[in-house]
């Protein structure tokens, strides 16, 4: 065959050729060789430097037809600047197992450099006999027989599989044997004296320090995105980044015999789609969540995967029932009179999921699953910790499978960095009431409606960092419905969504958020509403108009802000600040570390930070002064009641008990420990 040689005859069937250049000749694209050559191997070794998810989605259908009929695959990749991505390589162990052999090249040479990138196909009886005099013979007594050897610049991703500019060659055994057989024995050397197979223990370790690469935006330009698809080719609804290795997480988890398990992973990954993908081979699913729009999402979502219309509602005045799937309201669901057998039996549903299951610890939530018997139990959410104590873990007998923080998630490009924003805020808390936990709505209210002075710095601070689409999350119904109007007022075209919503400024949640997304609206304002459910990947500024008084509503608010969009690099925070009580534990929230009780100051703790990969996090100098207050303030408190405890205990001479410490303990003491709502640290002394 010609070099010159169009790929395709008369007949559209794909002929070899043996220059292959790619760019825009799709005549020229080594992944149509490549598919070509697979049909008829007998046996495949690939050496690549690196492996793409996207790469190995294109020759996926190949290599299953290769492993079925029991043909021998071997890959050899590199981990040479952590380009390989981990959800290729769980795309490939989650696929065919031990069926492929996997492995890293390794090197007892420091910093040897590995850039190889061949393509070995065997056609017809190729063995290797090692006899004991320890030389390597190579069979060839198939008359048939033939090796090719694709080598050039391609590693195994789709733009250098198909559009980029990539420059193959293709050996045969039957023209230049010597070469071929050189590349061949190569390989063979390589693969078998200087790899390390990968096994789950290997991958799991190298996806838990991967980082996205630095070249990251090179390879987006050329259409490589390290969690999505381009989507230049087709778009195809399945498995991309993190769900890839959570869906090899928890089917091996099921093949260890677990009944039960928790995802944790941070807004934005995909957790409902990832349910849709797991869930998909079981007759009955049920799906089960506490607001209205997440049902709605989720149903979308499974829609798209299971590509059925086999759904129904049980919420409201809707209970649907002998569905393939059923969406259910926990507050309906919940319910005793729901949970019999004339709605459905207990072993109707073989997968049951539980949507934010950090809400799961209600017992509306604890009915449900004690009322159910599924083959499966999948408990997701993105924030486990609950300030009341209680146990999100325990509902799934603390099988935690697969766990990625937001650190993680920004770290591997999953999610776009945020450019976060402290500023000082003068409003004075110091005289509010604290009532479990929280300063009351209406002193809110009375601090913020009003606040002429506040709305101008949030006003100002808005203005300076440019933004198309923002959330604002506020303390009330009244505030939201203030804050839009503040901002229409300036010429910002605003609203403000809240349940029964009557306000001359308010809107319904759909539409608000359906003008956010085309530009007609710049911000909306809520209150708890957006905290979860809420995809809008285009939002690009965050602001947090209220104090943060819980790691979880922070977390669940700076998502928002997170999920990726196309020309998305960053998502601006913009966090007003004032002296509320817990105003310094902010710094850990952005570092996802609990520095609180360190002993070094707090702009050393704050300057040796660790945050997320190209995330900026810059705090007015003031509000340095005002952490420094809270944290003297909260030392002197805790180190009163520690003395105290001490001397009680070497009074008595054992380990008091709560009430020697109501009976011994100095009221003053007693009092600011009280004040100060410190009686759990004073009660963890015990």
């Amino acid at each position: 065959m010609s070099e010159t040689a169009f790929l395709y005859d008369q007949d559209h069937k794909i002929l070899p050729v043996d220059v292959l250049t790619g760019g825009s000749q799709k005549n020229r694209y080594l992944f149509y060789q490549l598919k070509l050559s697979m049909q008829a191997a007998s046996s495949v070794d690939l050496i690549v430097s690196f492996l793409m998810e996207s790469g190995v989605r294109l020759l996926l259908n190949d290599l299953r037809a290769l492993v079925g009929r029991e043909a021998r695959v071997r890959i050899l990749t590199g981990d040479y600047l952590g380009i390989t991505q981990p959800s290729a390589l769980y795309l490939l162990r989650g696929e065919f197992g031990d069926s492929i052999d996997l492995r890293f090249f390794h090197s007892s040479e420091p910093g040897k450099s590995f850039h190889p990138k061949a393509y070995i196909f065997y056609h017809g009886k190729h063995t290797r006999d090692i006899e004991g005099d320890g030389t390597d013979k190579e069979v060839r007594n198939d008359p048939d027989g033939e090796i090719e050897v694709f080598v050039g610049s391609s590693n195994l991703s789709k733009s250098a599989l198909t559009s980029g500019i990539e420059w193959n060659y293709r050996l045969r055994q039957s023209v230049d044997p010597v070469n071929c057989g050189q590349f061949v024995d190569a390989f063979e050397d390589l693969f078998e004296h200087h790899s390390t197979k990968i096994t789950d223990e290997v991958l799991k370790a190298y996806s838990s320090s991967w980082h996205k690469p630095a070249l990251y935006k090179d390879l987006l330009r050329s259409g490589e995105d390290l969690d999505f698809s381009s989507g230049k080719l087709e778009e195809i609804i399945q498995p991309r980044g993190a769900q890839i290795e959570a869906l090899y997480a928890l089917k091996r988890t099921r093949e260890e015999g677990a009944s039960k398990a928790l995802v944790v992973a941070a807004t934005g990954i995909g957790k409902t789609y990832l349910a849709a993908f797991d869930s998909k081979s079981y007759a009955h699913v049920l799906f089960v969540a506490h607001r209205e729009e997440i049902l709605k999402q989720a149903a979308v979502s499974f829609k798209n995967v299971r590509k059925s219309d086999d759904y129904g509602f049980f919420r409201g005045d809707q209970k649907d029932t002998g569905k393939s799937v059923i969406f259910a309201s926990v507050e309906s669901l919940g319910k005793e009179q729901y949970l019999t057998d004339q709605y459905f039996s207990r072993d109707y549903f073989q997968y049951l999921v539980i949507d934010e299951a950090h809400h799961g610890v209600n017992e509306a939530y604890r009915r449900i699953v004690r009322y159910f018997q599924p083959e499966f139990l999948l408990c997701l959410t993105a924030t486990p910790e609950r300030m009341d104590g209680r146990s999100v873990y325990e509902i799934c007998d603390y099988n935690v499978p697969y766990e990625i923080s937001l650190r993680d998630a920004i770290n591997k490009g999953l999610l776009v960095p945020f450019h976060y924003y402290g500023i000082y805020d003068e409003t004075d808390y110091s005289h509010l009431t604290v009532v479990r936990g929280r300063y009351l709505e209406s002193d809110l209210d009375k601090l913020y409606i009003g606040n002429s002075r506040r709305y101008d710095l949030i006003l100002k601070s808005y203005g300076k960092y440019s933004s198309r689409r923002a959330l604002g999350f506020c303390c009330s119904r009244k505030h939201a419905e203030e804050m839009a109007k503040q901002f229409c007022l300036s010429g910002i075209p605003a609203a403000a969504v809240y349940s029964d919503a009557s306000g001359a400024y308010s809107r319904d949640r759909e539409s608000a958020l359906r003008d956010l997304r085309d530009g007609k609206l710049r911000v909306v304002f809520s209150v708890d509403m957006f905290n979860e459910g809420v995809d809008l990947p285009s939002v690009d500024m965050v602001l947090f108009l209220r104090p943060t008084e819980s790691p979880v509503v922070f977390l669940q608010q700076l998502g928002r802000g997170l999920r990726k969009a196309h020309g998305k690099q960053y998502c601006s925070v913009l966090d007003f600040i004032g002296n509320y009580r817990k105003a310094g534990n902010i710094p850990s929230f952005l570092s996802g570390s609990n520095t609180a009780g360190e002993q070094r100051k707090i702009r050393e703790r704050i300057r040796d930070a660790e945050y997320p990969d190209d995330c900026i996090v810059d705090f007015d100098f003031r509000l340095l002064d005002l952490f420094e207050q809270l944290e003297k303030s909260r030392r002197r408190v805790q180190d009163r009641i520690l003395d105290e405890y001490l001397r009680i205990k070497e009074l008595l001479g054992k380990v008091p008990s709560r009430m020697d410490l109501f009976t011994e303990m100095d009221e003053e003491v007693y009092g600011s420990c009280l004040s100060h709502a410190k009686l759990n640290a004073f009660r963890n002394y015990l």
